[in-house]
């Protein structure tokens, strides 16, 4: 595992911007940076990274069964109780799920460790799937890469077979905030791949979901039969028509059992049952007690490194600000991201039903990883 500094294609903002991709920057910093990327071997990305990928993700799906019939669990996750039964619905139903990514420590050397599961709104998905493709062949054919090079990235292939094959109600609804452009872009690639799948695709903002007699319905007091909503169900399940979930005959994507696996509880829960295995960090529920070097503290419910607190192994302390303080929290043992040319590197893992799909990769000036941090590709060479 290498990072490679290179050249920017000329023009590649205004490239950008031409196939959608108006998220590139943000408040003048760049989100998506060319000036480098990471190479692989083929067996880092086959052994290190792709076989855990699926063999962590099938764990994780073996543990709904035990969560769902547990009370216990189910408190510990901070599930509201007057769902309970309708996520246990969801599940025991075999509600199909779309796809998820793992975040990974990993420095070319050893197991990679599982940092966290994000599988109910992941993002990263356009820049995964679509644009760092694009630059690959690109770069190829400008001779800026070297012939033979690859990448990890069968991710919009798999997400056209998905749709293909979820018969999904039409027409089907794609709903994301309105004030996120990043949100919105990723749902309009997912809406983009549904398309060329032949699902019959409306977008609605989630601000205009509306309730009649206890069914969800767009703007014309239409039943809206299938969602895809890039808003995480914790959010969802204290909104004002929250209540109109239990009655709703909408099939969501994704399912509502899939909030048990978007929680970070699922971190502690998988130590518990496969304790000791080599992506697994310990793990375990948050009992106030003073963090000691080593560890890190995060909520049940955060996204983008809001409200983490970390010790580093020489008593250094860093924390991230963040709106995610109203849950419970857990603890597990810190995994320092590598440094690359003073960058720390993270490596999600993507999940498309069941399969490992492609990675991609941020950078951070902090061993925070957070909204704000770089985008580079990938390539494998060996």
């Amino acid at each position: 595992m290498k990072r490679i500094n290179c050249n920017p294609r000329p023009g590649w903002k205004a490239f950008a911007e031409s196939v959608g991709f108006n998220f590139h920057t943000f408040d003048g910093e760049p989100y998506w940076d060319e000036t480098a990327y990471y190479q692989f071997s083929l067996a880092q990305i086959e052994q290190d990274l792709e076989d855990p990928t699926e063999q962590l993700h099938q764990m994780a799906l073996d543990l709904v069964d035990d969560i769902v019939t547990s009370e216990q669990k189910l408190t510990q996750l901070a599930i509201p109780e007057p769902f309970w039964d309708a996520v246990l619905a969801s599940w025991r139903a075999k509600e199909p799920h779309l796809y998820g990514r793992m975040d990974f420590s990993y420095n070319g050397k050893g197991p990679a460790k599982l940092l966290e599961l994000n599988y109910d709104t992941p993002t990263s998905l356009y820049e995964t799937g679509f644009f760092q493709w694009v630059w690959l062949e690109d770069m190829l054919m400008r001779g800026a890469l070297p012939q033979g090079a690859d990448q990890f990235n069968s991710l919009q292939d798999k997400l056209q077979q998905a749709f293909s094959e979820l018969n999904l109600p039409q027409p089907f609804y794609f709903a994301s905030v309105t004030e996120s452009i990043e949100d919105k872009g990723t749902v309009d690639y997912l809406m983009d791949i549904a398309l060329q799948a032949g699902v019959n695709c409306r977008y609605i903002q989630l601000e205009q979901l509306g309730d009649i007699d206890g069914q969800l319905v767009d703007l014309d007091g239409f039943p809206i039969q299938g969602l895809f909503k890039l808003y995480p169900w914790e959010f969802m399940l204290q909104e004002d028509f929250a209540s109109t979930i239990l009655t709703s005959q909408t099939q969501f994507i994704e399912p509502l059992w899939k909030c048990l696996l978007s929680n970070k509880g699922i971190l502690p829960l998988l130590w518990q049952k496969y304790q000791g295995h080599p992506n697994l960090l310990p793990a375990f529920f948050d009992d106030g007690s003073n963090l000691q070097p080593g560890w890190l503290r995060k909520p049940l419910l955060s996204r983008e490194g809001a409200n983490i607190e970390l010790l580093t192994d020489d008593g250094k302390r860093l924390t991230q600000d963040g709106p995610y303080n109203d849950s419970g929290y857990i603890r597990q043992q810190l995994a320092a991201l590598p440094q690359f040319d003073n960058n720390y590197t993270l490596i999600g893992s993507w999940v498309v039903g069941d399969s490992a799909a492609g990675i991609g990769i941020r950078e951070d000036n902090s061993l925070i990883t957070k909204d704000s941090s770089r985008f580079v590709p990938h390539i494998i060479l060996d």
